[in-house]
């Protein structure tokens, strides 16, 4: 029999459930005695894994190279971009002594790495024939948040990717920001996890973008959570740091740049809060650390060897078609296993005891809809093929009809103010005012998020909170 409800309900009280998640399956520990810095453990380090290893994959097959710069940052290149530094200033992390000596200049712990790429691109790049330069890196990065802190979603160290871009013309860069929307899209749609791909608010920019592009899911209390973002740069970076190139003619020109960060800490926590339920995580088969778990259920005797035999040639059969499976041979009751098996969402949990012997067959449970079926011995290879895929369709489909049910079209200001308190992603006319998003934020709570850049949408009419004519189609929520 299956395990009884043990976590409090993810849809009354998120952040309980989330953080008794992250405790008892063994996911996190915060108790690592700096403010704001987690340890991440074998589960849900697999999880960070896997989504790194998509990534990387995707960028490396779109002509990107992986490289690695150092932590460090120079506090006079922080300073070389005048909006960037802004942005960042306060969030840094500074090292002023090493080996009991003060440093003849400060060291900023990476926020980002714009600074700490362009001086080497400046060396790197001279000629047209030189570009495009495609970089990548995969790292943590070190922000002093002031909010709340909650492991993976609003943290001071937090694991990212990010590339940095160069090209000779402003077209080549324009059409990187939407290769970096394609291969986001792409990997989203394979973890299930829903979102908004949307161009921001002119204030609320990357410090030193022309523009920003930001993909929004939103977790189960009603908070948008930002998952990745990708920013046309422009000359913003490449002319205070003398990035330049001789084109074709002998004219020394500066490279139009991009860079494209997904937040893998954020994108896992969305793994998890997205698809668990009121029993643990659900997890998609493909980032899986175990997408198949088989337990015996045995008794004393002949039977115990033929259970475990069993188990045993099927562990081996199932390995050899690619799947990721353990047997779990503790001491623990059944009741106990499942419980374990289901808290840390493995998609597929197969029982084997005597009946499963005498009757050449397993009966297969399916984490995801929570049922059991039987299946004979010779159709077990067919079947698991079948299941991995039915579980990544039904797990995306359900994450999207949550989603859709969660958008609300909103005309008048009193229904933004109702709306506000439930939850909701609001759409709406506006009329791209700063004074009026600041507005919106202070008397609803609600941040104007940007438009949708997937889709065209016309704007009609008067702003939704104030009455001006409108200009575009935004979408707002709270966030993180």
């Amino acid at each position: 029999m299956s395990s009884k409800k043990r976590l409090i309900s993810k849809e009354s009280d998120f952040g309980t459930w989330y953080d008794d998640l992250l405790s008892s399956a063994a996911l996190a520990d915060n108790r690592y005695n700096v403010k704001g810095f987690i340890v991440i453990r074998p589960d849900l380090f697999f999880i960070i894994n896997s989504v790194y290893g998509m990534f990387e994959k995707e960028l490396v097959d779109s002509g990107h190279d992986q490289v690695l710069f150092p932590t460090v940052i120079p506090m006079s290149n922080l300073r070389r971009e005048a909006e960037h530094v802004k942005g960042f200033e306060d969030q840094v992390f500074i090292v002023e002594s090493a080996g009991g000596e003060k440093l003849e200049e400060p060291l900023a712990l990476r926020p980002t790495s714009e600074t700490a790429v362009y001086p080497m691109l400046s060396l790197w790049i001279r000629s047209h024939r030189d570009l495009p330069m495609r970089l990548f890196q995969s790292v943590t990065v070190f922000r002093h948040e002031t909010k709340a802190t909650r492991p993976l979603l609003r943290a001071r160290e937090f694991s990212w990717i990010e590339t940095h871009d160069a090209f000779a013309t402003d077209k080549e860069a324009k059409d990187q920001v939407q290769e970096d929307a394609r291969i986001s899209s792409k990997i989203f749609d394979e973890l299930g996890i829903p979102f908004l791909p949307l161009q921001r608010e002119p204030d609320d920019r990357f410090p030193g973008a022309e523009e920003t592009f930001a993909y929004d899911t939103l977790l189960p209390d009603g908070h948008a959570l930002q998952i990745a973002t990708t920013h046309l740069l422009g000359h913003r970076f490449s002319k205070p740091f003398d990035v330049g190139f001789l084109d074709e003619k002998g004219n020394r020109l500066h490279p139009y740049t991009t860079c494209f960060g997904p937040g893998i800490s954020r994108i896992a926590a969305s793994i998890i809060a997205t698809h668990g339920d009121d029993y643990g995580m659900v997890l998609p088969f493909n980032v899986s650390r175990r997408q198949i778990v088989i337990v015996p259920i045995p008794k004393k005797g002949e039977e115990e060897v033929s259970i475990r035999e069993k188990c045993q040639a099927l562990e081996r059969q199932l390995k050899a078609n690619g799947y990721r499976v353990f047997t779990d041979s503790s001491e623990d009751r059944p009741g106990g296993k499942f419980y374990k098996w289901e808290q840390l969402g493995s998609p597929l949990r197969i029982e084997i005891g005597h009946r499963e012997v005498e009757q050449n067959a397993v009966t297969i449970f399916r984490r995801d809809l929570r049922e059991r079926e039987t299946v004979g011995d010779q159709d077990i290879s067919k079947r698991i093929s079948e299941l991995s895929k039915e579980i990544q369709k039904t797990t995306r489909e359900k994450a999207w009809s949550w989603f859709k049910s969660k958008l609300k079209d909103v005309s008048v200001r009193a229904d933004i103010l109702k709306i506000a308190k439930k939850g909701y992603i609001i759409r709406m006319q506006y009329c791209g005012q700063e004074e009026c998003g600041n507005d919106i934020k202070k008397d609803s709570g609600l941040e104007v998020r940007g438009k949708r850049i997937d889709i065209e949408e016309e704007p009609s009419g008067k702003c939704a909170w104030c009455g001006a004519p409108s200009v575009r189609i935004v979408y707002a929520a709270k966030s993180y």
